[in-house]
């Protein structure tokens, strides 16, 4: 028959291996809880400064520079407007199309040829996305689906 010190002694070194897993879990939880303070102070300091920031009078915000930016909208053309207005891609794009290559018209993997891209369906698409984007906003044509010819633009 086991001794009721023996059984004491069992008993309490399980209770005190539980301890240290709780002890253990405990540090996990403050480092979690602690992370997501901190993330939601970042949330909190964004939200005042956005609101200051709207807050100040129109007079005081700078209005963005016009011009070419990548990654920028693509304007509708008018009369009068060069190509200079479009992003750095989209120039390049039409550049192409406005060379001798481009003028009978060129799908969009001779476009991505000549841009010195890869052939590759990621780019294509990207590509043929942009061309079509120049096709809606004037900037260029489509003969038929997929041929974007040359659309002369006054030199800028």
């Amino acid at each position: 028959m086991p001794s009721v010190l023996g059984l004491l002694e069992t008993r309490e070194k399980k209770v005190r291996e539980e301890i240290a897993l709780l002890q253990e879990e405990a540090e996990r939880v403050q480092a979690a809880l602690g992370e997501a303070e901190r993330a939601l102070q970042r949330l909190v300091d964004a939200r005042v400064t956005v609101a200051e920031v709207l807050a100040e009078p129109p007079s005081v915000v700078e209005e963005p520079q016009r011009g070419s930016v990548a990654g920028s909208v693509v304007p509708h053309r008018t009369d009068g407007m060069t190509v200079s207005v479009l992003a750095p891609d989209y120039q390049r794009i039409v550049s192409v199309l406005e060379s001798e290559a481009g003028r009978e018209g060129m799908r969009c993997q001779q476009l991505a040829t000549a841009l010195g891209l890869q052939v590759v369906p990621a780019k294509v698409e990207g590509l043929r996305s942009k061309a079509k984007r120049l096709v809606e906003r004037g900037w260029a044509r489509q003969a038929r689906p997929g041929v974007f010819p040359a659309l002369v633009m006054p030199a800028g």
